[in-house]
């Protein structure tokens, strides 16, 4: 690997959500550009395995189990990569998921309507607000959302994770705001449609698109890293509030 490539060198990440899918390409991908990567998810064993592939790549990495709808959790999380890496320069809020399966909103299940906007919105919040303290220390820092399409245009039957990933947008561009006068950038990364061990099925008859006009883009998990790079490699000064995406169509 050429210098050129370990743009991260010396750098300290927490990834959440990184035991499987995006999650877990981007942090493997940022290992291998230099950073030290905290892995954070709820289920050890999947991020356990993250790790060992960072390891077995001779990257430097480590696994912190949390939930982030649970404040103390995630906030346990910064401070154990704190003390396993003496400070914090990127923060990925990536985990999420979508529990209401309704059709609408008059048909849909209050508690997996609210459990979606929860570990969507909240957990975000809960992960921004227990990252903060230790950019501001460093003097500078990146947070990079993950977005959704769906928070921009909406869809029939996927309200709360349309809504929640609205209010996400929002939450990244006030945090922006909140924050550029540390040198703390925070931008939005929107995938668009990305084949992970969720969605598989839903791709599996659609090779190469998701349409069979090829009007958008199917990809793998690992696809989406060089946006995640990018960003994360940007100057102190660089882009903040603003929406990236790998999206074929129209927002």
């Amino acid at each position: 690997m050429t210098s050129n490539e370990r743009s991260l060198n010396g750098k300290v990440a927490v990834v959440t959500g990184a035991g499987q899918g995006i999650g877990k390409a981007i942090a493997i991908g940022y290992a291998n550009a230099g950073a030290a990567v905290c892995s954070v998810a709820r289920t050890q064993s999947d991020i356990d395995q993250t790790v060992a592939e960072i390891h077995n790549a001779g990257g430097t990495g480590a696994a912190v189990r949390a939930d982030v709808t649970d404040s103390e959790s995630i906030a346990e999380a910064f401070e154990a990569t704190r003390r396993r890496f003496g400070g914090i320069d990127i923060v990925v809020i990536n985990a999420g998921g979508n529990r209401d399966q309704s059709a609408d909103v008059e048909h849909s299940n209050s508690e997996d309507w609210i459990d979606t906007i929860e570990v969507n919105l909240f957990g975000a919040y809960h992960t921004a607000k227990a990252a903060i303290p230790y950019l501001k220390k460093r003097g500078a820092g990146k947070i990079i959302t993950m977005g959704s399409g769906l928070g921009h245009r909406g869809r029939v039957g996927g309200s709360a994770y349309a809504s929640a990933k609205a209010a996400l947008s929002m939450l990244t561009r006030v945090l922006a705001q909140e924050l550029w006068q540390h040198n703390i950038s925070v931008n939005e990364l929107i995938p668009g449609p990305v084949k992970t061990e969720r969605t598989i099925e839903q791709y599996a008859d659609r090779p190469g698109s998701v349409f069979r006009d090829g009007s958008e883009w199917a990809k793998d998990p690992v696809d989406v890293v060089p946006l995640a790079l990018f960003l994360a490699a940007q100057p102190d000064k660089g882009p903040t509030g603003q929406t990236y995406s790998l999206m074929r169509r129209d927002m």
